[in-house]
């Protein structure tokens, strides 16, 4: 991929990921062949159009369905088996090396973990400074000043200094949102971000991720959480490495955390 094409391509093309024909399978030490994607299909000659830009993807179904695989795949992270994958308007070449694809991520991709990754020995916003370091973007002073901003974005204006282990599971992950955001990432992606988080701190977290979305960032997003489903433009299920169907919606919308607290309260009396 020739990164230096891509704002050209992008002002031009509002689809953010085009996949066609994805498949992913692995083979078991007894020779026999697992298919993790059968035939993934995002695309605008078909139903399931491609993910656009500015847009709220939630992509859910059971464990073992494919949905973190179809993230990694899309994150390059992992390869597929067969087909292709389109990101900003150029075609990814899974074989073109570690180190082109490496380059990409770091500058036009930001990941969200269920866990946090922090490195233990930098404060807050030094973990956030990180991905800005590596990529040599900015002068220190103004990596300071946006790493600065972004943890004001997230409510963490009060933790700035703090290590991960003087900070709750929440704040961690409002740190990583933040560090994800470094490098001014044409897309995040997000692997189960809530996790490993209470109600309350799962509602916080969704309500910043709605808010930036608002702003114009793209997200995809797996969870097995349907009630997390409000918070999107559209869904994707998958069973047994297909997109089984999609849904619009045309209404985001988000939870406050006391509502939903009485939600998850009354399921458990049900």
């Amino acid at each position: 991929m020739e990164l230096g094409a891509m704002a050209t391509q992008e002002e031009e093309n509002d689809d953010i990921v085009v996949i066609r024909n994805l498949k992913k399978s692995y083979t078991l030490q007894d020779g026999r062949e697992v298919a993790v994607l059968r035939n993934i299909t995002l695309d605008s000659s078909v139903e399931c159009f491609p993910v656009k830009r500015g847009e709220f993807l939630v992509i859910r179904g059971p464990s073992g369905s494919g949905k973190t695989s179809l993230l990694n795949i899309i994150g390059t992270i992992d390869k597929p088996t067969s087909g292709s994958v389109l990101l900003f308007g150029n075609e990814v070449r899974y074989n073109g090396g570690d180190k082109e694809l490496a380059a990409l991520r770091l500058e036009h991709i930001g990941f969200v973990f269920q866990t946090f990754n922090l490195v233990s020995t930098l404060d807050s916003i030094e973990n956030v400074m990180l991905p800005m370091q590596l990529a040599n973007k900015r002068s220190k002073a103004e990596q300071h000043q946006h790493a600065l901003q972004l943890l004001i974005d997230v409510g963490l204006q009060d933790r700035v200094h703090h290590l991960p282990s003087e900070l709750s599971g929440g704040e961690q992950q409002r740190v990583t949102i933040a560090r994800a955001l470094a490098n001014d990432p044409d897309i995040l992606l997000l692997d189960e971000p809530t996790g490993d988080l209470d109600s309350r701190t799962t509602i916080e977290v969704m309500n910043i991720l709605l808010e930036l979305n608002r702003k114009g960032i793209t997200m995809i997003m797996v969870t097995h959480n349907p009630d997390l489903e409000c918070y999107a433009n559209r869904i994707l299920y998958i069973h047994n490495g297909l997109v089984e169907r999609q849904v619009l919606n045309t209404c985001q919308c988000q939870y406050y955390p006391e509502e939903y607290q009485e939600k998850v309260n009354s399921k458990k009396l049900l």
